[in-house]
């Protein structure tokens, strides 16, 4: 498929895991891309080379998009090589870092986690806009824990989805007017790293168990309707926080 022939894309936090398969299913459907990564050279190295096999461009970005000052590094080097057009914007970047409990919550923490996972949707959003023409895109990758509150200790990160939801609506209806479509994700239980890390075995199983399907999902489906979201067949889909769980829950 070609959907997004001449299309050109950034993926924040396009590394690994939701990212990877969003930056390649792009590829595949005709998009040049931009993958940024903060920690994961290699596996922005070796997306961007499959990325290429695709025969696509592709570039590879490191930048801390919570830090604004790395925003625009981004940005000067996405002008440097691709010029002052964009079409697709990913703010996939975020992260759960630990579970924590209210009474262990500090400053430092709260800050880092609302960082990651809100302000750099905010701030990406800011210094990309202006490049992106009528028919362009955003999509936000949320969480159902924006929905639901997240599992224990995650209430930080739920809240900081949650806020990533509302900006997402906020704007719709304000880059709407120029042609540009937002909207958002909310995956529930993916089978990824986060989960690997975060996430009991024990804890998966039930949920998985609950879930009408009776599995997990994989980063693929999330890509797959990432990159329709980002296509001209979905033109009429504006400002929505779009539901990916196997029915585990309804918006």
């Amino acid at each position: 498929m070609s959907r997004l022939k001449g299309k050109i894309a950034v993926v924040t936090g396009g590394s690994r895991d939701i990212g990877r398969e969003i930056s390649i299913k792009l590829a595949r459907e005709g998009a040049d891309v931009v993958v940024n990564y903060f920690n994961s050279a290699t596996g922005a190295l070796e997306t961007v080379k499959e990325i290429e096999a695709l025969g696509q461009r592709a570039l590879a970005v490191k930048a801390d998009v919570s830090s604004l000052a790395d925003i625009r590094e981004l940005k000067a080097r996405v002008q440097e090589v691709f010029g002052q057009r964009i079409d697709i914007l990913v703010n996939n970047a975020g992260g759960l870092f630990a579970r924590k409990t209210l009474q262990e919550f500090d400053e430092a923490f709260y800050a880092q986690v609302m960082d990651v996972n809100f302000k750099s949707a905010v701030f990406v959003s800011q210094a990309f806009e202006p490049m992106i023409p009528e028919g362009g895109s955003i999509v936000n990758i949320s969480s159902q824990a924006a929905r639901d509150g997240g599992g224990g200790g995650s209430a930080l990160y739920a809240s900081s989805k949650g806020a990533l939801t509302t900006f997402t609506r906020s704007m719709a209806k304000e880059l709407g007017g120029k042609g540009i479509r937002v909207n958002a994700l909310c995956p529930g239980l993916i089978g990824t790293k986060f989960h690997d890390d975060f996430t009991k075995d024990e804890i998966r199983n039930k949920v998985a168990a609950a879930t009408p399907l009776k599995r997990e999902g994989n980063a693929s489906e999330v890509a797959d309707l990432v990159a329709y979201l980002v296509s001209d067949e979905a033109s009429f889909i504006n400002g929505n926080n779009i539901d990916i769980n196997g029915g585990l829950a309804f918006s």
